[in-house]
């Protein structure tokens, strides 16, 4: 088995049943995706649409893709349609603009809702108010070819793993909140947090997708 497979597999026997595995790939080669994929992982996620596509090009059609980064909104028409999830809608406006162009070209597009509760002012997302507010308000009612399958939050980068864990509990909380707010919204069940250095927490605080890179593929080229 490669470095990659070897370390997939151990990542892989962590999870419990219930949870997802995205490989976070951005910033390495297609020769390690392939060594992943031929370990049976399915599931890859990109940050940047540059990266991403000829990416989609160079791997099996069965890959599944997930943009995890900021996507700007005159590059949205680029994946729209092309991969799984986008699982990092900071606002409305984007939302709205997904929506349109998934109806345009005849398909339903998946997406998780970005909340920000990280104490940093870097990081991009849905304040927890807003992003009640929208549910509360029946916002995503008027969608016509968008699936909000669920949130998607970062915990805070410090080494306070107590911050770490309430940033996390803070999220699952917020989609408990946000279910309440709009029960007829069907699928919205998906949870994405937690990254190589903290999945363990998040999956305690109820992760069902966790995003994990440098523990697959090693530090960044």
């Amino acid at each position: 088995m490669s470095t990659v497979g070897s370390r997939l597999a151990a990542v892989r026997s962590t999870l419990p049943e219930g949870v997802e595995l995205v490989s976070v790939s951005k910033f390495h080669p297609v020769e390690q995706l392939r060594e992943a994929y031929d370990a049976g992982q399915r599931i890859f996620g990109e940050s940047r649409v540059q990266e991403l596509l000829p990416k989609i090009e160079a791997m099996p059609p069965d890959t599944r893709w997930h943009f995890i980064g900021h996507l700007q909104r005159n590059k949205a028409r680029m994946i729209v349609g092309r991969v799984d999830l986008i699982e990092s809608v900071d606002s409305v406006e984007l939302l709205m603009l997904i929506d349109r162009l998934a109806a345009e070209r005849g398909t339903v597009q998946r997406v998780l809702l970005e909340a920000h509760v990280a104490a940093e002012e870097a990081k991009t997302g849905f304040s927890p108010g807003a992003m009640l507010d929208f549910f509360a308000g029946g916002g995503y009612r008027s969608l016509q070819a968008t699936h909000i399958c669920g949130i998607m939050g970062m915990a805070t980068n410090t080494d306070d793993e107590a911050r770490i864990d309430a940033d996390f509990a803070a999220l699952a909380s917020l989609l408990a909140r946000c279910q309440d707010a709009a029960p007829d919204l069907r699928g919205f069940s998906t949870l994405s947090m937690g990254m190589s250095d903290d999945y363990p927490t998040a999956i305690a605080r109820g992760a069902t997708l966790v995003r994990v890179g440098t523990a697959i593929f090693g530090p960044r080229g």
